[in-house]
Order: structure tokens, then C-alpha cells, then sequence
């Protein structure tokens, strides 16, 4: 009898196998061949939280699509990388750090190797480490970007990968531009721009934008070794494209995209899901508005579905066309920097406090000046420098940056241009969150994108972001 028992024991312990050894399948190290694995995590928050982009922040009210975090783990036998890209409109750094280090103490993945970045929808949430009401999220977000990466390696198989590239230009604009001389462009501190963001659609003072576009779609496409579709990390210089109701959550194109991505590829219902993923790319200046000329109305949604489809059709063009590789090596490169804060003077001081002294009611010389005094002391008062962490990373052929700003496409293009390892593509809001990044040419031309409080940091901070970056694409490159 006992030796019966014994057996059927034996039985269900060989049967529960395939079930539970997933997990030690993808924590093993040291296999030789290019492993891939991805996940997507829920990071919805609750009704009633802000929804964060524009200055008036309405509580939430409704969820027309849930926000994920989207990660992707990658793995060569020596060297392992984590992507987790969340729907949020920006990160504090201090909550990319926390799941950093969960992450690393549950998984052994070094921080230099885990790439976290916001896509930058307009109709999520943000966590800036204040208390808005909601103290908790903080902490379920860094517990959920570290269970979709620890849900990721689990799913660690071999696979190949696809290098690609396709262009969308009728979808990016620059949003900064130079209006007739007449034009007068003041600032909410009284200055003097020389150029407007937003100028209007049909406006008849506009001359020509201020900078350019990076039309370039980048993408990396992995497969199973049976055909099967596991991933695909995007990346396009849009900012988001809105067209939201009040009040309602939305991962925007991006999420559109992504499951545009699972469609065609006919990645639907599989045992390991398929994930889509795309990035923001450096798109500071940059949105989906063509203020020449007027387009048709559009009812909500509509929009952000136009430009997904439209980019998720490039892209699945062009991956028809590349050819997948299984010898794949991985290799990342970090540094920590230290960029002077911008603070104010003791003019602008004065200035801030008299304006915030006003009654609301009060005739205002600028409809902003209030928001912005009270940025100015903010950063009168909080710290004068700040540590921001830059990274790159080397995935077969394609290197790519991460940089913790909303990036000008200029700064982008001059990376690709001057990489070293070809292609390449920066990846915004990576590590942080830290405001707009114009590039020095910009900040003499004024505008949104660089009043303080807008931007956060030394005027020169792109030139010195640039040149590491650079310089750990060579790193890479020299290994």
C-alpha cells in the first residue's frame, strides 16, 4: 500500500513539472544562444488620481484603455538587459530606482543593464515623489515594473532577432516656430521669444519651424527559433497625439500601436503572449499637428488611431523585408552626470513672489504668469545641482540611449549621425523624468520648451549629455 501511495506521489510530482520549472528555465545563466522574454504588467491606477500634461489636471473618471508596463528581457549567455516601458507621462527617478533595485536583488540583473523609460501619453498619470493624493502608487508602480521584468525572464526562450528601419514623415511636426517680426511673443516673465510653440493652425504670421523632425521609425523584432512572433521594441519621435475626452485614462498611439503590432504579426492567443512595444523617441519639439494647413475633424480616439495604423503599416512592411539573426551579443554602458539646476535671481525672485501675491482675480500680464512664478520658486528652493543617470546599450548591430529628458530631434539626429555603432536610436524620459531638454541654438530662440520651470537644467546640459552618450557608444563599440 505504501509503496503505491509513493508512486502516485511521483506521478503528480513528474506531472506538476512543466508547470513550476518555467521560472527556473528562464533564471538559468550561462546558456549559450540569444534568449528572449517579455511580459506586460497593468499599472492602471485608481479613479480619481490627476491625469497629468496640460496645466489643468482633471481627477480621472473613467478608463478607456489600461495603462501597462511593457518589458522585454534579453539574454546572450553572459550579458542579460531589461527594458520596462511604462504609460505614464513621465517617472521620477526615484521610482525607476526602487524597481531597480528590487529587480536586482530579485534577479541578479545589474542596475547599468535595466532600461526603464515613460512613453509620455498626455491622458495618464505621472509620480513626481510628492503625495497627490495617492501615496501608494509610487510603490505598486516600482513593484509592478519589477514583476513584469521578473514575468519576462520567465518567459526567457531562444530566439532571433530583426533589425529594421521604416519612415512615417506626414506624422511628425516641429511645434516650435518663427512668426512675421510684427508678431509680438512674450514670455510669462516679460521677455522677448523669438519663436512660439503651438502657433496655431492656419496661422498667417508663420515663416518657418524652428527646428527640424526625425521622420525615422527604428525597430527590433524578436521570434522563437519555431517562427513564433515574442516582441517588438519600436521606437518613433512623435510626442503623444491626444484626441481624449476630460477625465479619461489612455495609453494613447502607443498602445495602439503595440496591439495593431500583435494583429498583424497573428501573435494573438499564444502560450507566451506577444508584446508590443514603442518607445518615445527624441520628440520634445515635435508633434502630430500640421499648422499649415487645417485637417478634417476627428471624433475622439480617432487621431491616435490614424497615426498607429500608419506607422504600425511601415513598420510591418519593412520587418517583410529583414532577415533574422540568432548570434546576438549584448553589452551596456551607464554614468551618472551632474547638470547645474536652474535657479532664478533675485529679480525674478521679487518678480514671482509679487505676481503669486496678486489677487486671482487680478489682470494678468501673461495667462501663465502664475504658474510659472511658482516654478521659479520652486527651483529657488530645491537643490541646485542634479544627478541624472545616462545610459547606453549595444543589442547585436543597433546601439541605443537613454537620456531622462524630453529630448529636442536634433539632439537625437546628432546622435545617430556621430554613433558609432549603426544604427542607433535615443529613448526619452529613461530613468527620470526631468523636464524638456532644448539644445543651447533653442534656448536663444525662447519659447514653452525653455522657461524655467519648463526646462530644469543648465542651458549647455545637452552638449554635456551628448558627448557621454557618445562616449559610452564607444565603449561599447571598442568591446
Amino acid at each position: 500500500m505504501k509503496s503505491t501511495i509513493r508512486l502516485v506521489w511521483i506521478l503528480i510530482v513528474v506531472a506538476m513539472l512543466p508547470a513550476s520549472s518555467r521560472a527556473q528555465e528562464g533564471e538559468k545563466k550561462g546558456e549559450k544562444g540569444f534568449r528572449a522574454g517579455a511580459a506586460a504588467s497593468n499599472i492602471t491606477p485608481r479613479l480619481g488620481r490627476k491625469i497629468v500634461g496640460n496645466f489643468t489636471q482633471p481627477p480621472a473618471t473613467h478608463v478607456h484603455d489600461e495603462l501597462q508596463v511593457r518589458c522585454l528581457v534579453l539574454d546572450d549567455g553572459a550579458t542579460r538587459l531589461a527594458f520596462a516601458i511604462c504609460d505614464s507621462v513621465g517617472i521620477d527617478r526615484s521610482v525607476f530606482d526602487a524597481a531597480k533595485r528590487l529587480v536586482q536583488s530579485e534577479t541578479g540583473i545589474p542596475i547599468d543593464n535595466q532600461l526603464m523609460a515613460a512613453t509620455h501619453t498626455h491622458s495618464g498619470v505621472s509620480w513626481n515623489g510628492k503625495d497627490d493624493g495617492d501615496p501608494e502608487y509610487a510603490g505598486f508602480l516600482s513593484r509592478r515594473i519589477a514583476d513584469g521584468i521578473r514575468r519576462a525572464i520567465n518567459n526567457l526562450e531562444p530566439a532571433e532577432l530583426a533589425i529594421g528601419r521604416a519612415e512615417e514623415a506626414g506624422q511628425v511636426f516641429n511645434r516650435r516656430w518663427f512668426l512675421t517680426p510684427e508678431t509680438k511673443l512674450l514670455s510669462p516673465f516679460g521677455e522677448i521669444d523669438k519663436v512660439k510653440m503651438n502657433p496655431g493652425v492656419g496661422n498667417q504670421a508663420l515663416l518657418k519651424p524652428a527646428g527640424p523632425t526625425d521622420p525615422e521609425i527604428s525597430f527590433l523584432a524578436f521570434r522563437a527559433l519555431d517562427g513564433r512572433h515574442l516582441a517588438l521594441l519600436a521606437n518613433y519621435s512623435l510626442h503623444y497625439v491626444g484626441g481624449v475626452p476630460t477625465g479619461e485614462i489612455s495609453a494613447d498611439y502607443f498602445a495602439v500601436f503595440a496591439n495593431l503590432m500583435e494583429e498583424k504579426l497573428n501573435a494573438k492567443d499564444k502560450a507566451r503572449p506577444f508584446v508590443g512595444i514603442m518607445t518615445n523617441g527624441t520628440s520634445g519639439d515635435v508633434n502630430n499637428i500640421n499648422f499649415r494647413q487645417a485637417g478634417p475633424r476627428v471624433k475622439p480616439y480617432e487621431k491616435m488611431n490614424q497615426v498607429a495604423t500608419l506607422v504600425a503599416d511601415r513598420v510591418y512592411s519593412a520587418l517583410q523585408k529583414a532577415s533574422f539573426k540568432s548570434n546576438i551579443k549584448l553589452g551596456a554602458q551607464w554614468k551618472e552626470i551632474i547638470l547645474q539646476a536652474r535657479q532664478p535671481d533675485a529679480e525674478r525672485v521679487q518678480w514671482a513672489k509679487r505676481t503669486l501675491a496678486k489677487p486671482d482675480d487680478a489682470p494678468k500680464d501673461h495667462p501663465l504668469e502664475r504658474f510659472y512664478a511658482q516654478r521659479a520658486l520652486n527651483l529657488h528652493d530645491g537643490p541646485s545641482q542634479a544627478a541624472i543617470a545616462l545610459q547606453a546599450f549595444r543589442i547585436g548591430e543597433v546601439g541605443i540611449t537613454a537620456i531622462p529628458f524630453e529630448v529636442f530631434a536634433e539632439i537625437g539626429l546628432e546622435l545617430k549621425k556621430q554613433s558609432p555603432i549603426q544604427p542607433c536610436f535615443n529613448i526619452s524620459l529613461a530613468n527620470g523624468s526631468g523636464g524638456y531638454l532644448p539644445t543651447p541654438s533653442q534656448h536663444e530662440l525662447g519659447g514653452y520648451e525653455t522657461w524655467m520651470g519648463t526646462n530644469k537644467v543648465e542651458k549647455e546640459a545637452s552638449v554635456k549629455i551628448t558627448n557621454t552618450l557618445l562616449d559610452l557608444l564607444n565603449r561599447l563599440n571598442s568591446k
